[in-house]
C-alpha cells in the first residue's frame, strides 16, 4: 500500500463517518419487562453484578467465565485471572493471547 492510497481511504472513511455518525450509548440501560429503559450507573452495575451472583449461585461458579485480552497488560490480566478465581470461584478463563 502506498502512502496516497493510505491517504485516500482515510479521507473517505472520514467523509463516511463525519455524514454518518453511529448512535451510541451514552448512558447504561437496564431491561424492565422486556423493555429498555435508561438507568443510573449504580443501579446498572449492581443489577450486572446480581445477575452474575444469581446465574453462580443457581449453576455453580463454572457457569461463569471470564475472557482478558492480549493487549491488556500483564498486571490487567492478572487482575482478571484472580478475579475470576477469588472472587467468582471458577477457573473458565481465557484470552486471545494463542497466536
Amino acid at each position: 500500500m502506498n502512502d496516497h492510497s493510505h491517504e485516500q481511504r482515510t479521507e473517505r472513511d472520514e467523509r463516511r463517518y463525519r455524514h454518518q455518525p453511529m448512535p451510541r450509548l451514552t448512558r447504561p440501560l437496564v431491561r424492565d419487562g422486556g423493555v429498555l429503559r435508561p438507568a443510573s450507573w449504580d443501579e446498572a452495575l449492581t443489577r450486572a453484578a446480581d445477575g452474575f451472583a444469581a446465574a453462580r449461585d443457581r449453576r455453580g461458579p463454572n457457569a461463569v467465565g471470564v475472557f482478558s485480552c492480549s493487549k491488556s497488560t500483564n498486571e490487567m490480566n492478572f487482575v482478571a485471572q484472580k478475579f475470576a478465581r477469588v472472587a467468582i470461584g471458577t477457573n473458565n478463563i481465557d484470552s486471545c493471547n494463542r497466536t
